[in-house]
């Protein structure tokens, strides 16, 4: 049904004439006519208006599909770092309503989390910054630094708050119910992340050798968290050892190069860090659009080291290929890179003047 009809019916139904519509709106009567005989559109402006006059929202306006409906909220998602509260309930309750059930269900419980994820980032966000501004006024309380610890995922001193026993447990259960083959690899990543970075190698090692068997895996991951593995066990020789033997047997691998430089990077030999992440975004030049994580590492390193100049180099290369290799303009993941870039201006422009 085209957006005339949809017009028509909804005036109907409440009961209005296309003059009372129309001095609603703000505009003449024939426009109203020739929207609902299909001779001409709404402003886009009038939607939100038109669709307050007749207590529904854009999307029944334009009568749109289920997945249609999907899409919409997924890319509103990415195109705003903020969803104002109406339009945030909007969402949640249609996507529960496509959880009860149907070819939809799956799709609308991942968007659920992601609505909800996106909703925790924007508040994230908005404590972080008061929180620092509440620590810079009073660093002797306590109060907001755990908030700010909280809000920006950062490091915990106490064990029976910084563990990830909770998580390790869910994905050894999924790895356990998983019934489709072949069996994904997938929870095992998430799974040996985790044993590694509560030291629980000896775990960790029992899941890689699970992990070795499945036909999906990638061979190049075993030896690189074999590595990880022995850092975690404090064998900074040992892991080295493996790390540089699996840059040689598998040369030929150019995902094994930004895993070299994950490597490197945790344990701060940002030299070999940053020479792998950018051997890993040069060998990718002919897989156009490029992911922009190994640029990522390289401004954090040199951010780390004080190089800001080099830092704001490296942030402005991630924004021109968002730009030029993804196509993306308003989006907000080049917001977040232009106020990335934007305040290591400003930090390096400090760092000169002094």
């Amino acid at each position: 049904m085209d957006i005339g009809n949809r017009i028509r019916k909804f005036r109907y139904k409440a009961s209005l004439t296309q003059e009372q519509l129309a001095e609603k709106l703000g505009v003449s009567a024939q426009a109203v006519s020739k929207w609902e005989n299909s001779a001409a559109m709404p402003d886009i402006v009038l939607l939100p208006e038109l669709a307050e006059v007749f207590g529904v929202s854009i999307d029944e306006l334009f009568d749109l599909t289920v997945d249609q409906k999907l899409r919409r909220i997924e890319n509103r998602m990415e195109m705003q770092d903020e969803l104002l509260p109406d339009v945030f309930r909007e969402y949640e309750e249609f996507l529960r309503e496509q959880m009860e059930g149907g070819e939809h269900k799956q799709k609308a419980t991942g968007l659920l989390a992601h609505l909800y994820h996106h909703r925790i980032e924007s508040f994230a966000r908005k404590a972080a910054f008061y929180a620092r501004e509440a620590i810079r006024m009073a660093p002797e309380k306590k109060d907001c630094q755990w908030i700010l610890q909280k809000a920006e995922g950062s490091a915990a001193w106490d064990w029976n708050t910084a563990n990830h026993s909770r998580t390790i447990d869910f994905y050894k259960k999924v790895i356990e119910e998983d019934s489709i083959e072949p069996q994904t690899p997938l929870p095992y990543f998430y799974l040996i992340d985790n044993l590694i970075a509560d030291h629980r190698t000896k775990e960790a090692a029992e899941y890689l050798k699970r992990f070795a068997q499945l036909p999906a895996h990638r061979p190049f991951m075993v030896p690189v968290y074999e590595a990880a593995i022995a850092l975690a066990e404090f064998d900074e020789g040992k892991a080295d050892a493996i790390m540089e033997k699996t840059l040689g047997d598998f040369a030929g691998e150019t995902a094994i190069l930004f895993e070299a430089a994950q490597y490197y990077a945790r344990k701060c030999d940002y030299e070999k860090a940053i020479y792998y992440y950018e051997a890993s975004y040069a060998a990718e030049e002919d897989c156009k659009p490029r992911f922009t994580d190994a640029l990522e590492g390289v401004a954090i390193i040199y951010e780390i080291q004080g190089e800001y100049q080099k830092a704001v180099d490296a942030r402005s290369r991630i924004l021109e290929a968002l730009k030029k290799e993804w196509g993306f303009s308003e989006e907000t993941v080049v917001h977040q890179a232009e106020q990335e870039l934007d305040r290591l201006i400003k930090m390096a422009s400090d760092a000169g003047s002094r």
